[in-house]
């Protein structure tokens, strides 16, 4: 009870101004209705009290109050009580998953085409693909454990780091996947869900089995094991231990799949890893309109016109305003409708143009609406390029292409309106474009105007961070083995002609693109992007060189 008056209010309030109108209109007509009655002139009202066939009883439910019921529960319904907010559709399993993935020298093995190691990362990719909510970290383990990257939701990076991966990545020789255990524990810190974790190898160390089944029955955790391998030992110099994984496997609760052609070891994998759902609460989630329960006692009421006597003339136009119902309360689910539903059939030009159905329906709305109004009906249906072809007003235009991601005509029709609301826009369809320094430069156009507009001050500093970290990760490159570098791959010839002499001698003198022209010319943009470094694997293996020379092998 005490949060229903704390939350409670109403989402269209400006509609309960109609009340005082209203009451004052259904006086006047009362008392016309009164001063109409011929009998109270000719004849004495207490006689008239005494001839009329109701007499003197009065009844507390006249069409007066009826109407007044109606005109109350109407009233409100248009100023849409509400006191909760819907629900949220979203769940974050928040059941984090651990891989730790054998690089030792027997996962080159060939048993299983390409390899093992190829293998292996083949089926994490595909674990990650059908775990696509989950937190997951990836380890990296043989004669030292270390990590590959620690627990995120970003898995396209968990992808590109899984890539890079390469056998004996690691500074030491051997197979000791019990020295990956204090990397699970420091990943794992401050993460108040049961993991899953999930070992991929092809067997174990001589003390792996009881260390790691220790550590098993002093953690909460799941630990699962991934066999990859063929157990025949002419297929391989080192065959998979399928006897020791089973084992290791069942005395952690947990349970061993073997790897198969398909992915139903993968499926078995995923459908046995823990999960731990936590809805995502989200306060600009939309509030719920509990008018719409007035409704029904509102219709019963409604019936009572077909009586005679029982109408009033001034009724009728308040089902004109509920036509008019606005729908600034269905704003939010609109916009995350855009986002997430296709557009339809509707929204195509070539399905418009070539419809008869819909060129009929044009034409009759046509009839009723400017294209304005049609538009702004469209724009609220979601869709949005064909409201972009309705539109009359440049601005509309622009929005809607704005809400149909088409970021760069919406930025051009913004431009056509004068105004501090149309550069904001402008500036927000020039982001979207990653046109960063265009989008700077306008939004500090818009703050010259408005220096007190916090959006468009959040916006400028979140264009100016992407400008300066651009500008020191453009700072930071250095020439590679064939862009601008005089280095030559050991794997080739020397290049000894003339041409490439002074192509040499030419690439030595190095220029210097700040972010904003690289950002700002498309051409540089693209030879930018293809200097930048796609291979993490140098990266990870002097990392791992670091820290094994560091604390040893390992994170403990």
């Amino acid at each position: 009870m005490t949060d229903f008056i704390n939350h409670f209010h109403f989402l269209r309030p400006e509609w309960l101004a109609l009340i005082p109108g209203l009451l004052v209109l259904e006086w006047l007509l009362q008392k016309g209705q009164r001063t109409a009655d011929s009998f109270d002139q000719i004849i004495d009202s207490s006689l008239l009290a005494a001839l009329r066939v109701q007499g003197t009883r009065t009844r507390w439910f006249t069409p007066a109050s009826a109407i007044a019921l109606l005109f109350g529960l109407l009233t409100l319904m248009l100023a849409g009580p509400s006191w909760r907010q819907q629900p949220s559709p979203l769940a974050e399993n928040t059941a984090p998953l651990v891989m730790i993935l054998d690089v030792s020298e027997s996962m080159s093995s060939t048993d299983i085409e390409p390899s093992r190691f190829s293998r292996g990362i083949q089926k994490m990719h595909d674990l990650i693909d059908l775990t696509p909510d989950r937190p997951i970290a990836i380890l990296a383990f043989a004669g030292s454990a270390h990590t590959v990257i620690p627990l995120t939701n970003d898995h396209e990076i968990l992808k590109s780091f899984l890539t890079a991966l390469r056998v004996g990545i690691v500074p030491r020789r051997g197979k000791y996947p019990e020295y990956a255990l204090a990397s699970v524990n420091r990943v794992l810190i401050g993460n108040p869900n049961r993991a899953n974790v999930l070992l991929v190898t092809d067997g174990l160390g001589a003390d792996s089995l009881e260390l790691t089944t220790s550590w098993c029955r002093q953690q909460p955790h799941l630990l699962s094991v991934f066999g990859i391998g063929t157990a025949d030992p002419a297929g391989s110099d080192v065959p998979l231990d399928r006897e020791a994984l089973t084992t290791l496997a069942d005395r952690c609760n947990g349970s061993y799949v073997e790897i198969t052609v398909d992915t139903r070891d993968v499926e078995k994998v995923a459908r046995g890893l823990r999960d731990s759902y936590r809805i995502l609460d989200n306060d600009a989630l939309p509030w719920v309109d509990g008018g719409y329960a007035l409704l029904f006692p509102a219709m019963v009421l409604a019936l009572l016109w077909f009586r005679r006597g029982w109408t009033r003339l001034w009724v009728w136009p308040m089902f004109l305003l509920v036509l008019a119902l606005p729908s600034e309360g269905l704003a939010q689910v609109r916009q995350d409708r855009q986002i997430t539903q296709p557009e339809s059939a509707l929204s195509s030009p070539t399905a418009t143009s070539d419809s008869w159905l819909t060129t009929a329906i044009d034409g009759f709305v046509g009839l009723w609406l400017t294209p304005d109004q049609y538009g702004r009906l469209l724009l609220e249906l979601g869709h949005y390029q064909k409201a972009a072809g309705i539109f009359d007003d440049p601005g509309w235009q622009g929005v809607a292409h704005y809400y149909g991601a088409d970021f760069a005509r919406a930025a051009l029709l913004f431009t056509r309106i004068d105004s501090p609301a149309a550069l904001f826009n402008e500036a927000n369809a020039k982001a979207h474009q990653r046109d960063y320094v265009g989008a700077r430069k306008t939004y500090d156009a818009v703050l010259a105007v408005y220096p007190s507009l916090a959006n468009a001050r959040t916006n400028r500093e979140l264009m100016q961070h992407i400008i300066e970290e651009a500008n020191r990760l453009s700072e930071s490159q250095t020439p590679e083995a064939g862009v601008g570098s005089e280095e030559i791959d050991p794997g080739t010839d020397p290049q000894s002609s003339e041409g490439a002499t002074e192509l040499a001698l030419d690439e030595q003198q190095l220029i210097q693109y700040s972010a904003e022209d690289i950002l700002a010319s498309p051409e540089l943009a693209n030879l930018w992007m293809q200097n930048v470094q796609p291979d993490p694997s140098n990266f990870l293996r002097n990392k791992f060189s670091a820290q094994y020379q560091e604390r040893g092998v390992s994170e403990q």
